[in-house]
């Protein structure tokens, strides 16, 4: 069974998030605090984890980022409406998405099981655009031969795009295709995104040569001079 830690100091939101994910079939670890997260990650590893950014001992971007130090479990990280310095920080700190409270749990249903399939073994081939190499089966990713690490997320919306290189992808169908239906025509949660690809893959995010802007459209991945 999937099993999935939860980390949150709120007792309700821990309730309900407990009672709500072990009926859509999912083995649930809840923790408190930031401490008991790492602890509980440590000794019994989970497939996903839904993490608030707040805690009573430390932030979440903090958990997160001790995290990716040694694993690359997908991590959605819970943080309260309208704090986009929060959002970014965690994204910076290796975060995979997040969801605002209050929030829905179909909507972090939907958001945990893309998490889960961008993790899954895919099967593709190596892409090659430029100095940049995509192994998509592998999910590991090079510019001009070094490594680059990406969250899940990230990987997900790189292989969207590579799947079609030279292609517009529009922000419908990126969004549909990375994060599912239920996301709707959110293009500003696209844009976030695709900055944090940039700021990894490119050797100046203002002037990309990969991940080209068709504005008011999508995006492509080509090589640009």
């Amino acid at each position: 069974m999937t099993r999935v830690l939860v980390v949150d100091d709120e007792p309700q939101i821990l309730r309900a998030l407990r009672t709500s994910l072990r009926g859509a079939g999912y083995d649930v670890d809840a923790v408190e605090t930031a401490e008991a997260a790492l602890t509980a990650a440590a000794l019994n590893p989970p497939d996903a984890v839904i993490l608030d950014l707040v805690l009573p001992d430390g932030r979440g971007t903090d958990v997160c980022r001790e995290l990716r130090s040694w694993s690359t479990v997908p991590v959605i990280v819970l943080s309260v409406v309208g704090d986009e310095t929060e959002k970014v920080a965690a994204l910076d700190a290796g975060a995979d998405d997040y969801v605002t409270k209050p929030f829905g749990i179909d909507e972090l249903l939907a958001r945990l099981r893309a998490a889960l399939r961008r993790g899954e073994p895919s099967g593709d081939p190596v892409i090659e655009i430029g100095e940049l190499r995509i192994d998509l089966e592998k999910q590991a990713v090079s510019v001009d031969g070094k490594a680059v690490q990406l969250t899940p997320l990230e990987f997900g919306l790189l292989r969207a795009l590579a799947r079609a290189p030279g292609k517009l992808m529009t922000h419908t169908v990126l969004l549909r295709e990375v994060w599912g239906q239920a996301y709707g025509d959110e293009s500003h949660y696209l844009h976030v995104y695709v900055s944090q690809l940039r700021r990894k893959l490119e050797a100046d995010p203002a002037r990309p040569r990969y991940i080209v802007t068709v504005p008011g459209a999508g995006y492509r991945l080509v090589e640009s001079p």
